[in-house]
């Protein structure tokens, strides 16, 4: 039976830490419970304006992690601790200090030179890179052209109407399928919850999955290795 895999993003436990400026809640000691409970990967995303994840977090998630994703846009600094460190992942993905979160993918239709040459740097580094995308086919064409090995699907669009239409899980399901057909690994993540997460994880060419703030959110009531067991139930046969 095909198993999706599971990396927690763990930025929101960073969060609450730097709500006070202090020195817990500690994400590497939550990245750990998060594999003692099953998790395949941590996901950390280490923004240019260092709101949650630090740079010291990132160097001790590299050696406690037993498969590191870490999240970057092309900021130079990022960039040279990316190379320096060498996590297995690097998952390329846009940024605006505005933003609360991440609300939608890299817009490939005219790369900049920047985004080549950060996934130029990455690849020469041995790392491999993922580009976090909408699910649009046109964009995943211009992303095997760009030569990453995967994509992460943004699964906004899902998480914001699954109750009202299954319109952005087809459209889920049909730019996967042209992703495997591209050659590409195919990742999905953004909002995915307990409630919504099992027929995301249910289309068969979704090898992995980025969830965090639904974890973070549940281990506040039950814990972090019982939230990360929850999630995995949650993801049913995928």
């Amino acid at each position: 039976m095909r198993s999706t895999r599971l990396y927690i993003n763990i930025d929101h436990v960073a969060t609450v830490r730097e709500a006070r400026k202090t020195d817990e809640p500690d994400p590497v000691a939550a990245a750990l419970l998060c594999q003692q409970a099953g998790a395949d990967g941590i996901t950390a995303h280490l923004r240019e304006d260092r709101r949650h994840i630090q740079d010291r977090d990132v160097e001790r998630l590299k050696s406690a992690a037993k498969v590191f994703n870490l999240e970057l846009a092309t900021s130079p600094d990022v960039l040279e601790l990316a190379c320096r460190l060498r996590p297995f992942q690097a998952t390329l993905v846009p940024e605006r200090r505005e933003e609360i979160t991440t609300e939608g993918g890299l817009d490939l239709s005219h790369p900049p030179t920047r985004l080549r040459e950060t996934i130029r740097r990455l690849e020469q580094g041995g790392i491999r890179v993922s580009l976090f995308i909408d699910p649009d086919l046109l964009t995943l064409d211009a992303a095997r052209d760009l030569g990453v090995p995967a994509v992460e699907l943004h699964t906004g669009r899902y998480a914001n109407s699954w109750r009202q239409s299954n319109a952005a899980l087809d459209q889920l399901r049909q730019a996967a399928s042209h992703a495997a057909d591209l050659g590409l690994g195919v990742h999905a993540g953004h909002g995915l919850t307990y409630d919504n997460v099992a027929p995301v994880a249910a289309i068969p060419e979704i090898e992995e999955l980025n969830i965090g703030h639904s974890v973070v959110s549940r281990a506040v009531m039950v814990g972090m290795r019982t939230a990360v067991e929850e999630m995995r139930k949650a993801m049913g046969s995928g």
